[in-house]
């Protein structure tokens, strides 16, 4: 049984995109690729989903084309890692937006602190979603990093994967 309708043939916008982006972990996926988090081990151990919830989500983000598979040889077998295409990289805004509302309108979890979207270009924070605030340029996932002070981390992005 299907957790909700499907809205795929549905005539509003918001309705066909919830289709397909309305599960919170399809925007965890697409963090951790955008982050160059690729294999499948590396996504499942940093945002703590079990293997069969992400095989289905993969699966789903590879049809909807919002992900490419790539194969690569380990040491024993060839085997499959995850690269964003130009539709999920186009995604960066809406978690840059997603960011910015939950900073300013949920209460910091006790030990948190402020997370600053770099535009790596001129070097100064921005808060805008898709343009950067302080010098008027396009956000790309490459000329952007996340500077998150609760990890003592500042990740810089990768862009979408020529096929």
């Amino acid at each position: 049984m299907p957790l909700r309708s499907d809205w795929s043939e549905e005539l509003c916008p918001v309705r066909r995109g919830l289709d397909v982006l309305g599960d919170p972990w399809i925007m965890l996926i697409m963090r951790e690729v955008l982050h160059g988090r690729t294999r499948f081990e590396q996504i499942r151990d940093s945002i703590g989903i079990s293997d069969a919830v992400l095989s289905r989500r993969l699966r789903l983000l590879v049809e909807e084309a919002l992900l490419r598979k790539v194969d690569y040889r380990d040491e024993r077998r060839t085997r499959s890692e995850y690269v964003a295409t130009e539709a999920g990289a186009d995604l960066l805004p809406i978690m840059h937006a997603v960011s910015i509302w939950a900073e300013k309108h949920t209460p910091m979890p006790v030990g948190g602190s402020h997370m600053a979207v770099i535009h790596e270009v001129c070097g100064q924070e921005t808060t805008s979603a898709d343009t950067c605030s302080e010098c008027g340029e396009p956000l790309r996932p490459s000329d952007v990093s996340w500077d998150k002070p609760w990890k003592s981390t500042r990740e810089r992005l990768v862009g979408p994967t020529p096929a």
